[in-house]
């Protein structure tokens, strides 16, 4: 059944010049970190509630450390030292703070988000779809360079490890076969290419 109403989902995603983050998903390592500021609604303007996310994945497992940002503009004038500045007042973990501030804007994408849990409480899934992925720098951003990826639905099955025996029973319902599929690494791959 769904469980909460469709939402626009917004991601500026950061990673090192080297693109660390962006090699260890491609690797497929099995300790590796996906950083983004994460807010819903409009993409462009004052945005007022985003939540800095580390998603944090070990083994097969992974989990998501959340941290309320103060609110910021998204325009042109966009730079990273403003968020730098941003992420510098707000109120999360000293280390944290250390460790973005070492970080750069890469990508930023954004698209249409259906919920639904199972009549057991156990399994989400998430459906997305109206995939658009821009490019974005650490300064002079004018979010003209951009791609619209339509035809894309992603799904998304979430779960407990637990209950880890009974997704890929759930999974073999889907008329579709589960694949590994990040957002991140296709938006990347757009813009950057080969060239990283």
């Amino acid at each position: 059944r769904e469980i909460f109403h469709e939402r626009i989902v917004n991601n500026i995603y950061f990673d090192t010049t080297q693109f660390k983050y962006y090699r260890e998903n491609v690797d497929g390592n099995a300790s590796r970190v996906k950083v983004r500021i994460r807010w819903y609604g409009d993409l462009f303007g004052q945005v007022e509630k985003p939540v800095l996310e580390y998603k944090i994945k070990s083994a097969l497992m992974g989990r998501k450390e959340s941290f309320k940002l103060a609110p910021f503009q998204l325009d042109q004038g966009f730079s990273m030292r403003a968020i730098k500045e941003m992420v510098q007042t707000s109120d999360i973990p000293e280390e944290i703070k250390v460790h973005f501030y070492h970080l750069q804007p890469v990508l930023l994408n954004r698209y249409s988000r259906k919920y639904y849990l199972s009549a057991d409480q156990n399994y989400r899934i998430t459906i997305d779809q109206g995939l658009e992925y821009y490019s974005i720098r650490p300064n002079n951003n004018f979010f003209i360079s951009k791609f619209k990826d339509p035809p894309a639905t992603i799904v998304e099955l979430k779960y407990a490890s637990d209950v880890d025996n009974g997704a890929n029973e759930l999974s073999t319902l889907f008329p579709f076969r589960m694949t590994k599929s990040s957002k991140y690494v296709n938006g990347v791959d757009r813009f950057f290419g080969s060239t990283i």
